[in-house]
């Protein structure tokens, strides 16, 4: 499966460019993470702080912008793909020729992904010989240059030069990456976080649980086309990784109650249900309106929370259930035994030993499943766990 995350959206300077402000917003809506660089020219049209704001990632167009970074060169290992729309003839007879004289003619130079252009001109500067064989020298190079949609432009001008509508370029843009939408159809619903149990309006017992590990499975999901919905309990993520969630439907929660009510209304709605959150076992007996002082905390009783996963799989018509256990030791049997009692299809097993994994970009644990032997999973990164959890849950929803 291609994985397709990190898209560059090079932006023209013609009269075409403010339709890619929508291109940049269905791209995002598709789960891609967009950097835009426009040319100096197309600021003229869309500027530098639509874009920002639109991406919400620092917009530059010249190498003399951001220097220390050496912007053409880290954008172009980051990459995963290019899209250059709208493509001038301008643009087009420069990248033909390897002119280098703004940042996105050196980043197209710098670059070795999956290109794609959407050309956008007057129908007689499309079909001037000159526009042609420059599109033929970008074909014959591995270029992909869409063809422009036939239909009115600027003033009464009508013909071939017309920017193309946004699916229509998303639908090409995945077909020349390669990205596979094997969820396509699927409503996939993440629990992720850790909930919170109040003592008094300023303490309360909870988790080390930062949320990642759900974050990255709703991303994949999202990616590999599911329709996703998050149910997240106070995330500890950056600013950053909040915004890689676009497209995803956040539903946030505190406590393990709030979780189970959310669940019970959408699971029933979904086809797969990830379990990653890490609820809390018990909570206290009683609430104190005011800060207890510290004098008087001697003892908190504490009443047992249910079991969310195991009254919610009751429920269950043929939705599939991935459940996580996280343990200080890698018991398998016991782990198993535990997958059973839950009704869960699929269980992740982790140790969390010394506080590893909590708050960590990698894991390491074994996958246990119905179907087999358990799989181990040896350090890896949450991204890549996510991608091995949704193909155990594939093969099991057929």
């Amino acid at each position: 499966m291609a994985k397709v995350r990190e898209v560059i959206l090079g932006v023209g300077g013609g009269i075409a460019a403010y339709k890619s402000c929508d291109l940049l917003r269905r791209l995002q809506d598709h789960g891609y993470q967009i950097t835009v660089v426009p040319t100096p020219a197309s600021l003229n049209f869309v500027g530098a702080a639509t874009w920002e704001a639109l991406s919400h990632r620092p917009v530059t167009s010249q190498v003399w912008e951001r220097v220390d970074e050496v912007r053409h060169i880290s954008l172009a290992k980051r990459a995963d793909a290019l899209i250059i729309a709208p493509a001038t003839a301008d643009l087009i007879a420069r990248i033909a020729i390897g002119r280098a004289d703004d940042l996105l003619t050196n980043l197209v130079l710098a670059i070795d992904v999956p290109t794609l252009l959407v050309p956008a001109m007057h129908p007689q500067m499309w079909k001037d010989p000159a526009t042609q064989e420059n599109v033929e020298k970008l074909r014959a190079r591995g270029f992909t240059v869409m063809e422009p949609a036939v239909g009115r432009l600027t003033g009464d001008d009508f013909g071939q030069g017309r920017f193309p509508d946004t699916q229509i370029i998303i639908s090409e843009f995945e077909s020349v990456t390669g990205s596979i939408k094997d969820l396509l159809g699927k409503r996939v619903l993440v629990t992720a976080g850790g909930t919170r149990e109040a003592i008094d309006p300023v303490r309360f017992i909870g988790n080390r649980s930062s949320g990642r590990q759900g974050a990255a499975i709703a991303r994949a999901a999202r990616d590999r086309g599911a329709d996703v919905k998050m149910i997240f309990a106070n995330p500890q993520l950056s600013k950053e990784e909040i915004n890689e969630l676009s497209g995803i439907d956040l539903l946030q929660v505190e406590t393990a109650k709030e979780m189970h009510t959310a669940l019970e209304r959408e699971f029933p709605k979904s086809d797969l249900l990830v379990m990653s959150a890490a609820v809390a076992d018990a909570r206290p007996l009683q609430y104190s309106e005011g800060k207890i002082k510290k004098g008087d905390l001697h003892d908190i009783s504490l009443v047992e929370n249910p079991d969310i996963l195991k009254s919610i799989a009751k429920l269950r018509d043929k939705q599939i259930v991935i459940a996580f256990a996280a343990e200080t030791n890698n018991d398998l049997d016991v782990a198993q035994a535990k997958r059973l009692a839950k009704g869960a299809n699929i269980l992740y097993l982790n140790n969390v030993s010394d506080g590893a994994i909590f708050g960590s970009l990698d894991t390491e644990g074994f996958i246990l499943t119905s179907n087999g032997a358990p799989i181990p999973v040896p350090t890896t990164s949450k991204d890549t766990l996510a991608e091995l959890l949704l193909d155990q849950a594939l093969d099991q929803l057929g």
